[in-house]
């Protein structure tokens, strides 16, 4: 059976009473994907199911097969973003898809509103050990940005000078969740941790002299840490912090309503 002709049962079903509204919507959420040439198909109802749309992965596809997923989703999406965007990729990307942003340090590209308005409550607290840790933290802070969550940046506070980290306490206090982005050994979230209330998800970076191994070091100090409350994702993975950090704050809020609810 086709996509539409599984699409036209289903609903002739709720017309006729035998399936219910309900079931209808949870059978959609895994009903809707859309082919692209013969190279992609875009999975149009993954907002429907996670709250979070689909997001293109930019390394490995060219810039004419980016073009042309961003011009179907953005049909269906009011922010279309791509990670891992080289200068030289957007360059090409530019003259293909009209009002594409680039976020140069982020190493993103998105169609988007001028300002995308918080949609959900809480604050993301996103610290940097190092300058040089700044694309990984600033593809988590857009991100997080971009799929309507409130972000404060807080960048080069590495236990080096750990006085820059402690003079900017309020942050930690005042985030809901936080976001820290370390290479090197990676101690940044341990001590983060030590002075939070809340969840710490930890993002090692691929920064660092030749026995950091190209962030194995970092990775293994935050799974190490000796801290409570410290989630770790994947090397340079500040895509995944942010969402890993949404999900954390629109659990909170589901919570929230139903507790109002009941």
């Amino acid at each position: 059976m086709t996509q539409p002709e599984a699409l036209r049962s289903l609903l002739e079903a709720v017309a006729n009473g035998k399936v219910t509204p309900e079931i209808a919507l949870d059978s959609l959420k895994d009903l809707a994907y859309e082919s692209v040439g013969e190279f992609a198909k875009i999975d149009h109802h993954r907002q429907l199911r996670t709250g979070f749309p689909e997001v293109i992965w930019g390394p490995g596809k060219t810039p004419e097969q980016i073009a042309q997923i961003m011009q179907v989703m953005r049909l269906r999406n009011p922010v279309v973003m791509a990670t891992r965007i080289e200068p030289s990729v957007y360059a090409a990307l530019q003259p293909q898809v009209s009002d594409l942003h680039y976020y140069e340090l982020a190493r993103i590209c998105a169609i988007a509103p001028p300002n995308v308005e918080p949609q959900f409550a809480g604050l993301i607290g996103i610290l940097s050990a190092g300058t040089a840790d700044l694309a990984v933290a600033e593809e988590a802070a857009i991100t997080a940005e971009l799929s309507g969550f409130r972000v404060q940046r807080l960048w080069d506070v590495g236990v080096a000078g750990i006085h820059r980290l402690l003079s900017n306490r309020h942050l930690i206090e005042s985030s809901s969740v936080l976001i820290v982005v370390a290479g090197m050994e990676g101690a940044l979230p341990s001590v983060v941790a030590g002075l939070a209330s809340c969840p710490v998800i930890a993002v090692p970076t691929s920064i660092g002299y030749g026995a950091s191994f190209g962030g194995l070091a970092p990775l293994l100090t935050m799974l190490n840490s000796c801290a409570a409350g410290v989630g770790v994702v994947n090397i340079d993975n500040g895509f995944g912090a942010a969402v890993l950090a949404g999900q954390i704050l629109r659990t909170a809020e589901k919570l929230r309503l139903a507790s109002s609810a009941s």
